[in-house]
């Protein structure tokens, strides 16, 4: 009986792709060794990545050991000789001298933790820089700082990964702002004027209306996408925002990102940046996109606590020169994209320690907004909502997006209500004497009507052409000045 013939061809296909494997380059182990743990930093000797790459850190030392603790994520956030350090992204519980750590994705990890090392292997590029999950799909729903939800919904779908580090906009691509945003909010629509891509800070101690006054934005503003940060802040306030604040209709375009306050520092920053990523796909695709971040001053101090753990020097007020620094590059992120394209209109709420303005994180902010409303402890005690401090704060785009008429009726109530503020001490006393000034005699006459304009319930909307005809028919004609 003859044998069958030998298929050449095959052992020939089976030979090639042998040859093939073995040209491709073998990665080395960059793997090394946990060495120190001291407060918020971890140290490794042996760790030959990037600053900013994802490393796995296994709690046993012996790979061959199966240890009950899961493993620990953690970024490198900076290096001194063969030392890196990182810092950790979730609990740091069970970890021990020796403890094996190795950047993802090139390394399998231990069998028992499998499926979850997977998963984040999957959201690492092939640098170990973080990829998280953007797309039609986060729309409606809450999520942490690494996209993973919160809200019981079920896995996301209709998502994809993408890296969390975007090339910047040229400044000269850039659209500029000509078109007035509806915020929903009449004192902001009739006074403080925002345009659509504008960048503003909301600047208050704690306690007097900043999420409150967000939650009326996110309500009522005209736009297509809201996305919230809610970046160091109380846990309840994620529940709250979405059962309380948010209607049904709202909560179908908007995302959240929550990293509260209990979250690692490394964990709150990337909350942030998340948060802005997100707002920057859907501009991308040319969608009008609403960013609340609530808070601006939370993400610094974050920052100043991964800083002070590496050893960076504190400047002001404790906090270093990278917390700083790493402000703008948070801000400019947003803004309107090239002509024809999506924006982004951002709000990010600043607190000031004490109410103290001159706070080094608010005098930082302020620098680089384009403009700042500030909330008055004095006007919430008063049981004015919003509390929003018109002499103190600007729209620094109004003048751009407004008609002349507009511009004129917003000054000319400023000069009113500055004037009446000034002689209030006197009017309350009654030692003025009408007839002394026309412009404080005008302002007294009008005061009730525009207490009534600055003041909103926070399940009312004002429409930006309610607001501005509201306005006109307080002041009348601001050419004349005349009173209606």
């Amino acid at each position: 009986m003859a044998a069958d013939p030998i298929d050449l061809s095959r052992w020939q296909r089976f030979l090639q792709a042998a040859r093939t494997l073995a040209q491709r380059p073998v990665p080395l182990d960059r793997g090394g060794r946990l060495t120190r743990m001291a407060g918020l930093v971890l140290e490794a000797r042996g760790l030959d990545v990037p600053v900013g790459s994802q490393c796995v850190i296994t709690p046993h030392p012996d790979p061959l050991e199966v240890s009950e603790a899961p493993p620990v994520l953690a970024e490198v956030v900076g290096f001194t000789g063969d030392r890196a350090f990182l810092m950790p992204a979730s609990h740091t519980g069970g970890l021990a001298p020796g403890a094996i750590v190795r950047p993802l994705p090139p390394y399998r990890p231990p069998l028992r933790w499998g499926h979850e090392m997977l998963a984040l292997q999957a959201a690492t590029d092939e640098r170990g820089v973080l990829r998280l999950p953007l797309g039609a799909g986060l729309l409606g729903r809450v999520v942490d700082a690494y996209g993973h939800p919160l809200d019981g919904g079920g896995p996301l779908h209709a998502v994809h990964a993408e890296p969390m580090e975007r090339p910047p906009i040229n400044a000269m691509q850039r659209a500029p702002i000509r078109q007035p945003l509806d915020t929903g909010v009449r004192a902001i629509n009739a006074l403080l004027t925002v345009g659509r891509g504008q960048r503003l800070g909301l600047f208050a101690g704690s306690g007097v209306g900043k999420s409150v006054l967000l939650g009326m934005m996110a309500r009522f503003t005209a736009a297509d996408v809201i996305v919230v940060g809610l970046i160091g802040e109380r846990g309840r306030e994620v529940k709250e925002f979405i059962e309380d604040i948010l209607q049904a209709r709202d909560r179908s375009r908007a995302v959240v990102v929550a990293a509260p306050a209990d979250a690692p520092p490394l964990v709150r920053l990337q909350g942030a940046h998340y948060a802005t990523a997100i707002a920057e796909h859907f501009r991308d695709q040319g969608r009008h996109v609403l960013l609340l971040m609530d808070s601006l001053t939370r993400y610094a101090m974050a920052q100043r606590e991964i800083a002070l753990a590496i050893g960076e020097p504190p400047a002001t007020k404790g906090y270093p020169p990278s917390a700083f620094a790493r402000l703008p590059q948070l801000v400019e992120r947003s803004g309107n994209g090239p002509e024809g394209g999506g924006s982004i209109t951002a709000f990010y709420t600043v607190l000031s320690e004490g109410d103290d303005q001159q706070d080094p994180i608010a005098d930082a902010a302020r620098a680089i907004l384009d403009g700042h409303i500030v909330l008055s402890r004095a006007l919430a005690e008063s049981g004015l909502y919003p509390a929003i401090d018109i002499e103190a704060s600007a729209s620094r785009v109004m003048h751009n997006v407004v008609t002349p008429d507009h511009w004129a009726l917003a000054r000319r109530f400023r000069q009113l209500w500055s004037r009446y503020q000034k002689s209030r001490d006197l009017i309350q006393l009654g030692a003025y004497v009408p007839g002394s000034d026309r412009d404080t005699d005008l302002a007294i006459q009008l005061h009730d009507g525009m207490v009534a304009l600055l003041q909103q319930d926070l399940h009312e909307g004002a429409s930006f052409d309610a607001s501005v005809q509201r306005l006109r028919a307080l002041l009348g004609d601001p050419v004349s000045g005349g009173d209606a």
